[in-house]
């Protein structure tokens, strides 16, 4: 390290002479030149210090590591966070500059100059809440550039977890639907008594649960199918049910029946095959295709229902990728935009091991 690398704290950037450039910003690729030096970024210049390649000066006097990392902390919003992920990137060997939303990151082989940055990273709080829009701007932003969003999450011990976001465009192989017949609300399911369109139903489409030769229906399920005209529908009474009158009873049964059903109708209109996810702790579990009732394959997707302004929490998050992950499939978080119902976004969040 040479001795003669000085930097001043100017505000919340770090100012070198020319000195710096051959070595930190033409070998290193730290900072950005400025005038005739160097000027650092304040998770940059912590980096630097405590590898002893910068001294850091303010009113003439040194600061030391532990200084410097404190007064950076008061002067920079989340500046610990970024700083473990700068320094757990720049570690494993990539060269990271700041930018938005906090970092770009290039490729391994790569470097400013040589080759477009291959991520933009955003950094994460265990225990900071984070709006489902606080996610789609970056995805968004990183997409027309070409790039992908890195999302860094850091926990309470200082580990983080990496993870890929992007927008998913769904689609499946599955053909038409066949007619169905007669079919009656119960409690909170529908059952469809005739035995050859509910046969026809499950075999084509994938629709239901069989139960003896009838076939037992959910309510979104319901609800789409009445729709399409593809059954009929009446209450216990016999009383016909049209889909406003059956939406109605069952927004009482399921507070949120009118956002996944339109998931549903959405992923249904896709071609692909949906079904209950439950067991996985999702709203849907979603197939590309099922050839029949016989070659029922893993599911591809799990798809879970959010409203627009939904705000995650960091550790739920991970526990939903996590299990989609280690049931081989993928974790797609699906949401109506600002269009309404009619339309549905598709976000899918993944592990990355960087």
């Amino acid at each position: 390290m040479s001795e003669e690398i000085r930097g001043r704290l100017n505000g919340d950037r770090v100012s070198l002479g020319q000195q710096a450039l051959p070595e930190l910003y033409e070998q290193g690729y730290f900072g950005r030149p400025k005038g005739n030096g160097l000027e650092l970024s304040l998770v940059e210049a912590a980096y630097l210090l405590d590898r002893s390649r910068i001294r850091m000066l303010i009113d003439e006097k040194d600061l030391d590591f532990p200084v410097f990392f404190q007064r950076a902390s008061s002067l920079e919003k989340g500046f610990e966070f970024r700083y473990v992920v700068y320094k757990d990137l720049r570690e494993r060997g990539y060269y990271v500059q700041p930018g938005r939303p906090d970092f770009r990151v290039y490729p391994r082989g790569g470097h400013p100059g040589k080759s477009p940055a291959e991520f933009y990273v955003k950094v994460i709080s265990e225990r900071m809440p984070l709006p489902l829009q606080d996610i789609m701007q970056p995805v968004r932003m990183a997409s027309q550039m070409r790039k992908k969003l890195m999302l860094a999450i850091v926990d309470e011990e200082s580990d983080i977890t990496f993870y890929e976001a992007r927008e998913k465009s769904m689609s499946g192989l599955m053909g038409e639907e066949e007619m169905g017949g007669m079919a009656t609300l119960l409690e909170d399911r529908v059952v469809l008594w005739d035995a050859a369109a509910s046969q026809r139903l499950h075999d084509v489409g994938f629709y239901g649960k069989p139960i003896g030769e009838r076939l037992q229906l959910s309510l979104v399920e319901s609800a789409y199918l009445l729709d399409k005209g593809i059954i009929t529908l009446v209450d216990r009474s016999g009383e016909p049910l049209d889909l406003k009158s059956f939406a109605a009873r069952a927004r009482q049964i399921e507070s949120d029946f009118d956002l996944k059903l339109s998931v549903y109708r959405d992923l249904r209109e896709k071609k692909l095959v949906v079904k209950t996810g439950f067991k996985f702790g999702t709203h849907f579990r979603v197939y590309k295709q099922v050839q029949g009732p016989g070659k029922v394959p893993h599911s591809e997707y799990l798809v879970h229902t959010l409203f627009a302004d939904h705000i995650f929490l960091p550790p739920v998050l991970s526990r939903a990728v996590r299990l989609a992950h280690s049931v081989r499939k993928q974790m797609i978080f699906a949401y109506p935009g600002s269009e309404g119902h009619a339309q549905v976004h598709y976000l899918e969040i993944k592990r990355l091991k960087p």
